[in-house]
């Protein structure tokens, strides 16, 4: 397994691994934004590195920010979000999400944790809507049976939580989607929970992969 820190290259010129060497990609979050190129050069360079990834047929996750690059890539449009969602808050899984193995181990409306302000306000063609919220209408889309996006998450760590509060606390306002910090942080069963449901679906991914060729 291998990371590259994008913020550690804030004037582009990003070393992306070669196709070659490696077989899924997994895109992670960020306090900025898809359409911010002029102040985060290596955005630009990114998306080129997520389309080149999804044409050469690899498996590609995308979390939060990450979510909201495949979608731009793909073609779906981000925008602000009518509501900030911040906090623990459930989705609703899709009919068509329920009806795949890949996760019919999740409840119907599994408690997931949230931080962003952006969403794909609208899906790429021939993506599948997965889940939904009350706050957010697009919550998960997977495309074509290898491409995920997930704006909530479900690998976040009491340590990674504490530092999002750190770090962007100022967004904690008042805000029928928006939780303190103490809420957050008083749930260690709720981060138990959602990385044994990330564990489950890698590991129902993995063994789908084994027995798809095109993977």
């Amino acid at each position: 397994m291998t990371n590259t820190l994008l913020y550690e290259y804030p004037s582009g010129n990003v070393p992306f691994p070669l196709a070659r060497n490696y077989d899924w990609l997994v895109i992670m979050g960020g306090p900025m934004n898809i359409y911010e190129d002029a102040e985060y050069p290596w955005l630009v360079e990114e998306k080129e590195f997520i389309k080149h990834a999804i044409d050469k047929g690899k498996v590609v996750i995308g979390l939060c920010l990450g979510a909201q690059l495949l979608a731009g890539v793909l073609g779906g449009t981000v925008t602000q979000n009518p509501q900030k969602e911040i906090g623990w808050f459930p989705v609703t899984l899709s009919p068509e999400a329920r009806s795949l193995p890949l996760f019919s181990f999740l409840p119907e409306k599994p408690l997931v944790f949230q931080w962003h302000g952006d969403t794909f306000s609208t899906l790429p063609a021939e993506a599948v809507l997965l889940a939904s919220s009350e706050a957010c209408k697009n919550q998960a889309f997977m495309y074509r049976d290898r491409v995920f996006a997930f704006q909530f998450h479900l690998e976040n760590t009491f340590e990674v939580i504490s530092a999002l509060i750190e770090n962007s606390g100022n967004e904690l306002v008042d805000g029928p989607w928006i939780q303190s910090a103490k809420e957050m942080l008083g749930h260690a069963e709720y981060i138990t929970q959602d990385n044994s449901w990330m564990d489950e679906f890698l590991t129902q991914l993995e063994n789908q992969g084994k027995n798809n060729c095109t993977y």
